[in-house]
């Protein structure tokens, strides 16, 4: 594994001051921290959303920092997906043309460079559900529509959505409705996934639904960077950054979250910031791993 994603220094005037880390590629992140200590704004400044007011950032080999407005829109387009306490779905698009949205503009944004046809904006002027792509030609480069909602299609059965596709996002649970929206957000196979807060609005049940898919994606290598208040949903990553008055004060580290109860881990955790150390093993379940997040934000001091 290689680094994924690196933060120098990055700063926000008023919010942020000389956050500096690093992420590997499929590892899953989280950042802790009070209301107001800038974890959103982090977010959106490490997604190229928000510019900052020093420092620089990196998605590999591309510096984000040193991107115009398109040019980091077509890096949030085709390389990064999203997923938001605010789940963002358009009411009037069924749960399959919104999670085929992103596709679609990838698929324009691809056609304009290649000053190929208009299949594509054809398409999602007309919603692009599954029998509307019926008889679209396919066209090369690109996906035909056809291939884009079979692969959609395919997400949605991935996630246990499958019979939903013609559903409005009123008709579906909160927890069908953010499974949808990490779908929608995995469309374009992004590097890396951002998620603010992406239990916040459900009940218990709808979100341990959710990080089951989470932490299904991230074992099959997609990187998650998220924000969360929820002690259970940030023992599911790997490592914890704690932000505090816009500075990072404190590191926890897990290791990787496994398939069922029994989650093997590098080693034991170190009192104050959570360092592992090499050769020192334990078997922490997830109610473990919890546990262990609480006491570490109570060493901070929150």
């Amino acid at each position: 594994m290689g680094k994924l994603l690196k933060i120098e220094n990055l700063s926000k005037e008023g919010i942020l001051s000389s956050v500096s880390f690093e992420m590997e590629e499929g590892e899953m992140l989280a950042v802790m921290g009070p209301s107001g200590s800038g974890k959103s704004t982090l977010l959106y400044q490490a997604a190229g959303m928000d510019a900052p007011s020093g420092g620089r950032m990196w998605l590999k080999e591309t510096e984000i920092t040193g991107l115009d407005g398109d040019g980091k829109a077509a890096l949030r387009l085709h390389r990064m997906g999203f997923v938001f306490q605010q789940m963002n779905m358009l009411a009037n698009l069924n749960i399959l043309d919104n999670i085929l949205l992103p596709a679609i503009q990838a698929e324009r944004s691809r056609r304009r460079k290649t000053g190929g046809s208009r299949d594509v904006k054809e398409c999602a002027n007309r919603g692009m559900n599954a029998n509307r792509s019926r008889g679209v030609r396919k066209r090369a480069p690109g996906k035909s529509a056809g291939e884009l909602a079979q692969e959609a299609r395919a997400l949605m059965e991935k996630l246990g959505l499958s019979g939903l596709e013609e559903r409005r996002i009123t008709q579906v649970s909160g927890g069908q409705l953010q499974r949808a929206c990490i779908c929608r957000s995995m469309m374009n196979s992004p590097e890396i996934l951002f998620a603010d807060e992406p239990t916040g609005a459900l009940n218990q049940s709808a979100a341990k639904e959710v990080m089951e898919e989470l932490t299904k994606l991230n074992r099959e290598g997609t990187a998650i960077l998220m924000v969360t208040h929820d002690s259970k949903v940030a023992g599911c990553c790997e490592r914890i950054l704690y932000l505090l008055d816009g500075r990072i004060c404190g590191e926890l580290r897990l290791g990787k979250m496994t398939a069922g109860a029994d989650n093997r881990n590098p080693g034991k955790t170190a009192a104050g910031v959570g360092t592992l150390y090499p050769g020192e093993t334990e078997f922490w379940t997830e109610k473990q791993r919890e546990k262990k997040v609480k006491a570490w934000l109570s060493q901070m001091g929150w």
